[in-house]
């Protein structure tokens, strides 16, 4: 099995590092709803992550949330609610989403707000051992310390340093040193340190997360390309500079960024579209088939005509499984060859339009012999194993809830509101009304995920 590494450039050969692949990806900052720019990196690390296990690996991932920031912190206050309240609304809209498209949950959620004694550690020994130094309250680090800093943006210093997005202020030694502590601001949250009332940077919370929760060493690093730098670059420099190991990660691998016709999506340009917006009016499935026709390291361009082509196509995998004749003669269907040219694409750095194609190829097969009277049940059911693969349930779409969907969101935060006070009995009798309306409530550890019975 193939992987680009993002650090060499170069594809190269899967050997993890121990028995379970240790596999960290970034998560949201949960300062708005999800947007399908997310949708298009959490399908396609998703589909990685059950090809591995398909594969035979057994695999232990991780997503984080970065439930405090400067993004957060503004938004919360321009909507004149709490940020702890603003977190929470996102992070549960998240998981119901994540659910809809048939993300495989991760093995954990870790947020920043809960390992701030993890983030304190590592950047008092970043201090102790002379790569960070504190400055006014805050703590930087010096990134004049490493002689391979920019190696996996595959720029030099200087290079960096044009066109940099650097933070204002004579607190710095370099422009180019990043904050790993920010002193406290008034009316922000904050919490004890060494150096007075701060928070951690955005950079130090995934390090902190993830050595915590995999080890020093990851076997697969995950996120989409504009975390290369400075985020990611960032994380292997204090890491490194902590641990004393190297790599810190043995794969990076990022995905593409989505556009809108000729611009990124983003939210300064206002041209964000949230996954439930693209989930009202298609299936999870759809969704999946339209990220994965495109390789995960490429660009990806969103169009409602490429949707509604993936919508059908969706609809033909599905048909296919949907008659058979029983009582015909078996096909002489080369099942192992359709197996065979899946794995080969797999293999090939998660070649997914070329395993799409198989599939689609594979349908074409069965829809050919089906037409003829013969029984096609295991072609079928290598349609199924192979689609499951992808993150596709070839389900019948669910049916929508129309204009009471509000409604029933509004019962289930109050619903989350109650269970919270202890209010158990109360919230049951939500949820048995709610089910009686069709309407299907799992809870999880960041609050409940629901969906519309079919």
């Amino acid at each position: 099995m193939k992987i680009t590494n993002t650090l060499s450039g170069q594809k190269e050969e899967l050997i993890p590092q121990g028995d379970e692949i240790k596999m960290y990806v970034c998560g949201i900052t949960p300062q708005a709803e999800a947007h399908i720019g997310h949708a298009m990196s959490y399908i396609n690390f998703d589909a990685i992550r059950r090809y591995l296990k398909f594969r035979g690996y057994k695999v232990k991932c991780v997503q984080n949330f970065t439930d405090i920031d400067d993004k957060i912190i503004a938004k919360a206050a321009a909507l004149g609610v709490s940020i702890s309240e603003l977190a929470e609304k996102n992070m549960a809209a998240f998981m119901r989403d994540m659910d809809a498209l048939n993300i495989s949950p991760m093995d954990l959620y870790p947020r920043a707000t809960q390992e701030i004694p993890q983030i304190i550690e590592i950047v008092q020994k970043l201090v102790d051992t002379g790569y960070a130094y504190p400055s006014n309250g805050s703590v930087y680090f010096r990134v004049a310390n490493l002689d391979d800093y920019g190696k996996l943006a595959h720029r030099t210093l200087d290079q960096m340093l044009v066109g940099a997005r650097i933070e204002p202020g004579d607190e710095k030694e370099n422009p180019m040193d990043f904050v790993v502590w920010k002193a406290a601001k008034p009316s922000e949250p904050s919490w004890d340190s060494p150096w007075g009332k701060g928070r951690p940077g955005w950079h130090i919370e995934c390090s902190a997360m993830s050595i915590k929760y995999l080890g020093e060493t990851l076997d697969i690093h995950g996120g989409g390309a504009d975390l290369i730098f400075p985020h990611h670059e960032n994380e292997i420099a204090q890491s490194e500079s902590f641990t004393g190991k190297k790599p810190f990660v043995k794969y990076w691998m990022h995905n593409g960024l989505l556009r809108l016709g000729e611009e990124k999506m983003s939210k300064s340009l206002g041209n964000i579209i949230s996954i439930k917006q693209v989930l009202d009016n298609h299936s999870g499935d759809a969704l999946r088939i339209f990220v994965l026709g495109s390789h995960y390291r490429s660009p990806l361009t969103y169009t409602t005509e490429a949707l509604e082509a993936a919508s059908s196509g969706a609809k033909r995998l599905r048909q296919a499984l949907e008659n058979n004749n029983a009582d015909g003669k078996t096909a002489a269907l080369d099942t192992e060859t359709y197996r065979n040219r899946f794995i080969e694409a797999m293999d090939d750095d998660f070649n997914t339009p070329q395993a799409l194609a198989v599939l689609f190829d594979l349908t074409r097969e069965l829809n050919r012999l089906r037409s003829d009277g013969y029984n096609v049940s295991q072609g079928q059911d290598l349609l199924k194993e192979l689609s499951s693969v992808l993150g596709l349930t070839l389900k019948p779409p669910q049916k929508s809830l129309g204009g009471a969907e509000p409604f029933v969101r509004l019962l289930v935060d109050t619903r989350n509101s109650l269970r919270q006070a202890k209010q158990y009995q109360l919230a049951d009798d939500i949820r048995k009304q709610l089910e009686s309306l069709g309407v299907v409530i799992e809870d999880t550890p960041t609050g409940a995920v629901w969906k519309a019975g079919s």
